[in-house]
Order: structure tokens, then sequence, then C-alpha cells
């Protein structure tokens, strides 16, 4: 408690609670009032231009821009919008944040910042397998995991040796597994497989469905076991791959993975990166597997990511998966929009829609809120498709 202090001729009362609301409250009032300014031109690889010259209506872009700087969509921290392979938007807010669950308080984010993309660690571990398929360290995806896990073969049992490194990229493969709680509780298997001595042995131990049908069930533990199969074939933790062999070629120099074990980076959910490098990831995809003049994935890895693999709800024929991606089709004014997801916890967003040549990356704070209605998705269905002519 602040202390009131008096001078014998007047009270000090209003300096003092002019000093407490600027120092001590958690209220933070940001400015609404935007104006579009073009993105910056970096040295790092993005071409820029501005929102006038790529078909898009300003004007509903701006006033999404305003209701996220109102709170109206809670805690975004940054809005990426590129069309035809040009940086077009660019912003970012001050917000609440986390590091990997850390709290960091009130946080300033701009194209340096590195932040948490939680679960879209998943599409780089993707990313990782082509790669490691192109060095022919892996010979396909319809290849079972142990034929790869060396170091664990004492693991294997005749329910759990016929799985497949397809059925882990899809979150296909029967593994009795549970996120559908909230993280951080003790029925949360990812919680579980973070705090255990080896979260290798955690997977494999894990019971399998006796269904004759594999049904897609999300499932982080999947990752972390393409993680270590990376490991396995070419020696590094899937980290330093990443760093050798997509981050370089990218110029991606500014990344952090955190490790939930010394042996062990968090492959489903530990990789931080900027806005800008989440955006160069996205291009990747666009661009059949290539940035610049260099084929960092394969035309065909691509392709197939783009398509759904599995259905996530058998019932419904527009909400599918893929190699770690989201596939889903969106209806926006009586128009499908097919879109390719990368998702993390948060509001972790790349969106991919390949007809328009459009990605959206969003990031923002809301971890572990499953009822926010104002989020990214919201904001691209409501204003941001819409602008397009």
């Amino acid at each position: 408690m602040i202390p009131i202090k008096y001078s014998r001729q007047s009270f000090l009362i209003v300096p003092i609670c002019v000093i407490w609301l600027t120092s001590c409250s958690q209220t933070h009032i940001r400015d609404s009032n935007y104006h579009y300014s073009k993105p910056s031109q970096l040295a790092d690889g993005i071409i820029i231009d501005n929102i006038s010259n790529s078909n898009i209506d300003s004007n509903k872009i701006i006033e999404l821009t305003k209701l996220i700087l109102k709170d109206t969509f809670p805690n975004i921290h940054s809005l990426l919008i590129a069309k035809d392979n040009k940086l077009i938007y660019e912003n970012y807010f001050s917000g609440k944040d986390e590091n990997w669950g850390s709290g960091l308080g009130y946080a300033k984010h701009n194209t340096n910042i590195l932040h948490d993309t939680r679960s879209i660690s998943k599409s780089v571990v993707a990313a990782c397998i082509d790669i490691a398929i192109q060095q022919q360290k892996i010979a396909s995806i319809d290849d079972p995991i142990f034929r790869y896990l060396t170091d664990y073969q004492e693991y294997k049992t005749i329910q759990n040796e016929k799985i497949t490194i397809r059925q882990l990229l899809t979150m296909s493969s029967d593994i009795l597994w549970n996120e559908d709680v909230p993280h951080g509780t003790s029925d949360n298997d990812e919680t579980q497989m973070e705090k255990s001595n080896n979260p290798i042995k955690y997977v494999l131990n894990r019971p399998m469905k006796t269904t004759s049908e594999a049904v897609w069930k999300y499932n982080s533990g999947g990752v972390q076991i393409l993680a270590e199969i990376i490991k396995s074939v070419s020696g590094d933790n899937v980290d330093k791959f990443a760093e050798k062999y997509l981050f370089e070629p990218l110029g991606i120099k500014n990344y952090k993975w955190t490790k939930s074990h010394k042996k062990f980076p968090a492959a489903a959910s530990g990789l931080r990166l900027t806005s800008r490098d989440l955006l160069k990831f996205g291009m990747l995809y666009l661009n059949k597997g290539r940035w610049k003049e260099k084929n960092i994935l394969t035309e065909n890895w691509v392709d197939e990511t783009l398509q759904t693999q599995v259905y996530r709800d058998e019932k419904s024929t527009t909400k599918g998966y893929s190699f770690l991606f989201w596939t889903e089709t969106d209806t926006v004014k009586n128009k499908p929009f097919e879109l390719i997801i990368a998702k993390g916890n948060g509001g972790q967003r790349i969106f991919l829609n390949k007809e328009l040549n459009l990605i959206v990356v969003v990031t923002a704070g809301n971890y572990n809120k499953r009822g926010i209605v104002n989020d990214g998705q919201f904001a691209l269905d409501k204003y941001i498709l819409p602008a397009l002519r």
C-alpha cells in the first residue's frame, strides 16, 4: 500500500493517486486511433507492399485493427497478412504473455520479439520429417516407427509395433491419449508426458485402443516420438535438425526451443519464433516447398500436406487433418474457402489459402482459454476474408 503523504500547506492525495494509477494498476488502455502504414522492409527476405496494391479493402483491416486495440479481440499480440507472396499488413500489440507457461506479465511485441508458437511446433516437426526423407534417413512414412526407434525396442508390443510414421503425422495411431482436459491437470497426457523422466517411454507405454479402424485423436505424444525418430536417424535433436536444414535455409536466426527434459526438446509445443518467421514458414508451403531459389521441402510433401489426410469428425467432410496441420472448409458469405492451419494453444495461428495465395499469421496470449469467440478465426471470417475484393 502506498502511504499518503501530507505537506504543511495542502494534501497531496491527487498526485499520489495519479502515480498509483500509472505504476500499479493492471489496467492497460491503448489508443485505438489507428492509420494504416505499409510494413517496413527488413533484411529478412520478405517482400513488402502497400495494401492498396493487393485488391483488399483496407477499411475492413483498419476496422479490425481498432477493435484489437480496444480489446474487442482480447489479447492479440500480432497480426500479419501476406497476399501473393508480399507482406501487406503487419501490426503488433502489447498484452499479457507467457513463455511455455511462465508468466511474462504485460509484454511488448515487435518484429524482433520471440513468441510461443505452442502446437505450431508440431507443423515444424512434420516439415523435418520430409527433410529426413529427402536425406534418405527415413525410407517412407508408411514404415513402422520401431524401425527407427533403435533405443526403445524393449517397449515394442504386439499392439504398438504396427504404428507407422504416417499415423503419428495424422494423429490416427489409436494410442489411448487424453488432451481434452486442461493442460496442467493430472488427467492430461501431455502434462504427464512432460513430467515423466522420459517422454518417449511414457508415450510407448500407453495402452492402445482395440478398435479395428484408426480414428483421429489429438495426440502430442506422437509428435515427441517423431522428434525422437529424427534424432535416431540423424544424431541431432529436433531443434538442431530444424536449425540446420529448415531455419538456416529460411534465414531464421532467432529462435528458441524449450526443453521439457535435458535430452528432449518439447517437440509438440516448445518452439518460439518471431511472427515474421512464422510467415516465412507459411510461405514455404504456398511456394511448393521453395524459399527464394532453395528447395527446402519436396513439392509432393507440400501437395499432400495441403490436402486432408483424415477427418477429425467422421460425420463431417469440412473438418480434416493433414501432416500435423489442420484442414477445414470455411464458408464466408456463402463462398467456401479451403484453409490449411497451423494451430497453437493461446491463439497462435498460420492460416493458408492456396487459391487466394493468402497467409494470415496471428499470435496471442490466451493460453488455455477455450471459450474465446473473438479470436483469430473470427477475425479471418468477419474481416479479412470479406475484405478480399
